[in-house]
């Protein structure tokens, strides 16, 4: 008779491979007494996946043609920051819309080079209205609102920028403009400054940035629209038999074009469990089904943060506008509202919810309900604000709100995925056999393939840096 002590036990223990699929111990608690199916506090109610319209994909490929642009620039420019000392990466000054597709990396560097940089304080009026435009702005850090006079004289605000923004690029051009609105730090930081002095040196000793100039200059001669297309040539209102102009409309020569993402897992099930303690819930159905819950959790997070495709990462640079004051209000909400036509919905993480909540009620306001699906959500103006944990929050407590219209035919956010796939499961999800283990255990690959694509650039919008957390009172 052999015995074995508790050491000779736990190390035969520790030998045994580690666990890959459901244990018999955990499977009874299905067979056992009146019960519920099994939970999972992961779920949400994923209403991205739920309103996003989607659009079968086949080849894996969506090619989103578009109307030829001419203006591109007006990014976001990073920078360079050695201690206090910050200088702008060369390349960013390409994100510029009269050195949009310049390459010559001397020139650019040159150009860096050539950039002062400005610390400002909280209050610093940085530019007046009506003054000479003769230097480039390019905002490193800080937050900046610039304001302008209204038709009967009043003070209004522009717009408010803030880091990777810049203002004042006609100032290169030589056109010798007046500033026509005033920039006022809201908070301090550092920007720096290139000035059109500065600018002529560097473009004089350089044939290739001449040359691009001069075509940058021939393509405005051409004429865009107040959205940057090219503009098709058209008369109206003429009598008689006057000359009518010929057009064409011109379509981007390289359109973007989106591929399917993918979601991947491998489900393991022992055949003992699958055979033994399916009544009265059958193992594999509940295990799959929490499966495809984690999985389409993280397909609706993918779709918010991917680099990608993500939708935080794919809206234009026009369409990203700051609050006013930090905390969220309704005129935060009517200014990105006001930016496209149709707006379906606004997206926000439920602590950015709440805190409209408060900015509403600090004007006594409260939103309305709309009725979607049966259920009463907020929405302000007719448009539900639907919640989306996946929206992510910064250490500062600031997080993002989404607006978009939604729709193949309203040029909107449309949804990818391709259906019919082998042994599917669901819409754009299949779950396969991969067959059954030396151990009995048997492995399903589930697997959905999405993306996401916005087709004009209006079509989504970003309010960012929205304060959610509560001042502290004074």
């Amino acid at each position: 008779m052999t015995v074995e002590t508790g050491q000779e036990t736990q190390e035969a223990r520790a030998a045994l491979p580690a666990q890959s699929s459901l244990s018999t111990a955990a499977a009874r608690n299905l067979a056992h007494t009146a019960k519920s199916a099994p939970l999972m506090q992961e779920i949400t109610s994923r209403w991205l996946l739920r309103m996003l319209p989607w659009v079968e994909t086949t080849g894996g490929t969506y090619r989103v043609n578009r109307r030829l642009n001419y203006t591109v620039g007006d990014g976001r420019i990073e920078f360079f920051q050695d201690g206090g000392d910050v200088r702008v990466v060369p390349r960013e000054l390409g994100e510029l819309a009269l050195l949009r597709g310049f390459e010559d990396d001397g020139v650019l560097t040159a150009l860096a080079d050539r950039c002062v940089q400005r610390d400002f304080r909280a209050g610093e009026v940085l530019v007046e209205r009506g003054t000479p435009q003769e230097q480039l702005q390019l905002i490193a850090h800080g937050r900046i609102s610039r304001t302008s006079l209204g038709k009967y004289g009043e003070e209004t605000g522009v717009c408010v920028l803030a880091d990777g923004a810049h203002f004042g690029a006609d100032a290169l051009l030589g056109t010798d403009p007046l500033w026509d609105a005033t920039a006022t730090a809201e908070t301090s930081g550092t920007l720096l400054t290139l000035s059109r002095s500065d600018f002529d040196d560097v473009t004089g000793q350089s044939p290739a940035l001449r040359a691009h100039l001069a075509r940058f200059a021939e393509r405005g001669q051409r004429g865009q629209t107040k959205h940057g297309e090219a503009e098709i040539p058209m008369s109206a209102g003429h009598v008689g038999e006057a000359r009518i102009p010929g057009a064409f409309v011109d379509y981007e020569l390289r359109p973007r074009e989106y591929e399917l993402s993918v979601a991947q897992t491998i489900l393991r099930v022992h055949s003992r469990v699958a055979d033994l303690y399916n009544g009265p819930m059958n193992q594999t159905e509940e295990q799959l089904r929490l499966t495809i819950e984690a999985l389409r959790e993280r397909q609706e997070y993918e779709l918010v943060n991917n680099r990608e495709f993500g939708l935080l990462h794919n809206a234009d640079f026009k369409q990203r506008i700051e609050t006013h004051s930090g905390s969220p209000t309704p005129d935060d909400l009517d200014d990105l509202l006001c930016r496209r036509r149709g707006t379906k919905l606004f997206l926000a993480h439920p602590l950015t919810i709440a805190a409209i909540g408060r900015g509403f009620n600090a004007y006594g306001l409260y939103p309305d309900h709309v009725d979607l699906g049966g259920q009463q959500v907020p929405a302000w103006r007719g448009v539900p604000i639907l919640p989306c944990n996946k929206i992510p929050i910064s250490k500062e407590g600031t997080s993002s709100i989404l607006a978009m219209r939604t729709g193949e035919d309203s040029q909107g956010v449309i949804g990818l995925r391709q259906t019919g796939l082998p042994e599917e499961h669901e819409p754009g999800l299949s779950v396969r056999f991969m067959g059954m283990s030396e151990q009995a255990v048997i492995s399903y690959l589930v697997t959905t393939y999405y993306s996401a694509a916005v087709l004009l650039p209006d079509a989504l919008g970003v309010l960012e840096n929205v304060q959610i957390f509560r001042r502290r009172s004074s």
